[in-house]
């Protein structure tokens, strides 16, 4: 199989970051200007699953939609990488291989996360620099616990295949220290995050740090996916439930 040109590269990672993470940082940019300039970001809020229909199952469409659709980046990902006699699935290590092991290192790195995020989400409120976080504003349906746990899946296996696994590759291939390639993993995670102020900017990109040095120890992306899905999962669900504002990891 041909080696992509570094020419051909460089226009593909920007055509997958543009039609994924790369549009919603440039949105997320926008929307903290935005806030900035309405009011202190203390005022704000940051509401991260709505409503899209006052109609039940009209919503439940419209969520489903959002996340069947917001994985075709991904999937166009996975044909990128995928070489002669060998999948993109076992080149990133998202795949069920090491079920036992990918589950408690990503038990491990929810925990390691999910605890400090908790703090920095107090102090970035304290300080004025992040605004009011409400993970759900979903009505009350049957399906609302189920579709939340989808979307919380959708954003580890979106963010994690793309930022860390096909980004850090690709990065590498065009001539990239790794160190280098991680700072630039980790400042797209964070700012595509801006939207709901500073202090979530620093926490993710710190966290984008720490996932992908575990990637480049064991070649394994599954193990984010599942971590970053927890993290999600207990903010949206907890909150729906228990109506309480969750830092996010």
């Amino acid at each position: 199989m041909l080696v992509p040109s570094r020419r051909r590269l460089r226009l593909e990672v920007w055509i997958v970051l543009g039609l994924s993470l790369g549009q919603s940082a440039v949105y997320s940019v926008v929307q903290l200007l935005v806030k900035m300039t309405k009011a202190p970001l203390a005022q704000g809020t940051s509401t991260l699953n709505r409503s899209q229909s006052t109609r039940e199952y009209f919503d439940l469409t419209y969520q489903l939609l959002d996340i069947i659709f917001a994985l075709v980046p991904v999937v166009l990902v996975i044909y990128f990488l995928a070489e002669h006699r060998a999948t993109a699935f076992g080149k990133l290590g998202f795949n069920f291989a090491r079920p036992g092991n990918d589950l408690l290192q990503g038990l491990g790195l929810a925990a390691l996360i999910g605890i400090p995020s908790l703090g920095l989400y107090a102090a970035g409120r304290a300080l004025g620099i992040t605004t009011a976080i409400i993970p759900s504003a979903l009505d009350s349906y049957w399906w609302t616990v189920p579709v939340l746990i989808l979307s919380a899946v959708r954003h580890g296996i979106v963010e994690e295949v793309i930022v860390v696994g096909y980004l850090l590759d690709r990065l590498g291939k065009l001539g990239w220290s790794m160190p280098l390639a991680i700072f630039a993993s980790s400042m797209l995670r964070g700012s595509y995050h801006l939207y709901q102020g500073f202090g979530p900017f620093i926490g993710n990109a710190l966290m984008g740090v720490v996932f992908a040095l575990v990637y480049t120890r064991t070649r394994r992306v599954m193990p984010l996916v599942i971590a970053h899905a927890l993290l999600d999962t207990v903010a949206f669900v907890g909150f729906s439930l228990f109506g309480k504002s969750i830092g996010l990891g």
